[in-house]
């Protein structure tokens, strides 16, 4: 969900060398062809490894959550908040996994994922689906259509920071959105529209406006939105029988979760283009994989997402299959392939990167694009 907080003073500068490089590299046929060869018989998402993953994840959330809230030892309360953070991120993170896998690859999937942790944590799956396919859109990645893209790099430095604090207001944010505006838009037709172009989408472009839901869509967004609208009542509610600690803990862990997330985000990309269509290999190198040895990436990049250059390859390929598919291309194309370019090292040297980018713009006074803070998942 997009909170729309827009800072609009000379947030972008414009800075055609990086633009200009970003636009004309040419498609790698080689690396094209390759990553479609040597990956047909990885594409099927496997329930045995989806199931467990993402429950297990969910069930642990909730047992430390537990534990955040019951436990009277401050230290080991304030532990158990982060455990839940951190598995609540993990399970959250399959809300990537389905915008992409087929609709009839993991039956029951989608409802129980939006049971368990969707409409728990005020996030169901329909603010995603249908939002995160257009940035994979070959002609809309990185260009004022992408919900998922803000030239970062090109941006002040003050709008890095600002970019990742101002997903603290995510859980508040979304608690507001089901247990107020969802129900006052119902009568109010203008809100409900400005509520679904505004807020339904976990974007980061301030300019992205969300279409009206079509076919199925449209029964999916009724049902999660009713059942977010609910379970935002009953946190509300709970509070006059057990005071406001517990929902007020909930709040804190989701917004490590949303920072966290958004840490990842910063880093998912090089966000280096200015908003001109890019080649599909272009698109690539503008991607971010975190590959092993390093074991780090994992927790801040779960559910397959240290390889995010890779997934922007081959979008279709389920979670659990992106490091053998890594694996077998590096294997293939060598140590001097434009596949090895897209490899980093990890999250410090990453923000170093976009942070020494953004610093050459510190005195510079030409306005341009607003910074936005959202919290997309992918």
């Amino acid at each position: 969900m997009t909170v729309h907080q827009t800072f609009d003073a000379f947030a972008f500068t414009r800075h055609p060398p990086v633009a200009a490089r970003k636009q004309a590299i040419a498609d790698d046929r080689a690396m094209l062809r390759a990553a479609r060869d040597l990956t047909r018989d990885l594409g099927e998402a496997r329930a045995a490894i989806y199931w467990p993953d993402m429950a297990g994840s969910a069930l642990l959330g909730y047992a430390a959550l537990a534990g955040a809230m019951l436990v009277p030892n401050v230290f080991v309360a304030a532990l158990c908040a982060v455990v839940a953070a951190l598995a609540f991120y993990r399970a959250l993170m399959f809300i990537h996994e389905l915008t992409h896998i087929h609709r009839d690859a993991l039956p029951g999937f989608r409802l129980g994922w939006n049971l368990l942790i969707g409409i728990p944590l005020l996030t169901p799956s329909f603010m995603y689906e249908g939002v995160h396919t257009l940035h994979h859109k070959r002609t809309q990645y990185g260009t004022v259509e992408d919900p998922e893209y803000l030239p970062l790099a090109l941006m002040k430095p003050w709008s890095l920071p600002l970019f990742v604090a101002i997903a603290l207001l995510a859980p508040v944010a979304l608690l507001l959105r089901f247990a107020v505006l969802v129900p006052l838009g119902a009568p109010i037709p203008p809100l409900r529209k400005l509520v679904w172009e505004r807020a339904s989408s976990l974007s980061i472009n301030p300019a992205f406006r969300r279409r009206p839901p079509e076919g199925e869509m449209k029964a999916r967004v009724r049902w999660q939105e009713i059942g977010g609208m609910l379970w935002a009542w009953t946190l509300l509610a709970s509070t006059q029988a057990i005071g406001w600690r517990p929902l007020l803990i909930l709040l804190a862990v989701a917004s490590v979760t949303a920072v966290l997330n958004q840490l990842r985000t910063l880093v998912a990309h090089l966000w280096e283009n200015e908003g001109e269509a890019m080649s599909v290999t272009a698109q690539f190198l503008d991607s971010v994989n975190v590959p092993p040895p390093g074991r780090i990436a994992e927790i801040w990049a779960p559910v397959g997402l240290r390889y995010h250059a890779l997934h922007h390859l081959m979008p279709s390929l389920p979670y659990h299959a992106l490091p053998e598919a890594h694996r077998r291309l590096v294997t293939e194309l060598g140590i001097d392939s434009t596949y090895r370019e897209a490899n980093h090292p990890g999250m410090l040297v990453l923000v170093g990167r976009i942070a020494k980018s953004t610093m050459g713009r510190r005195g510079r006074q030409d306005k341009g694009r607003p910074v936005a803070a959202a919290f997309p998942f992918g």
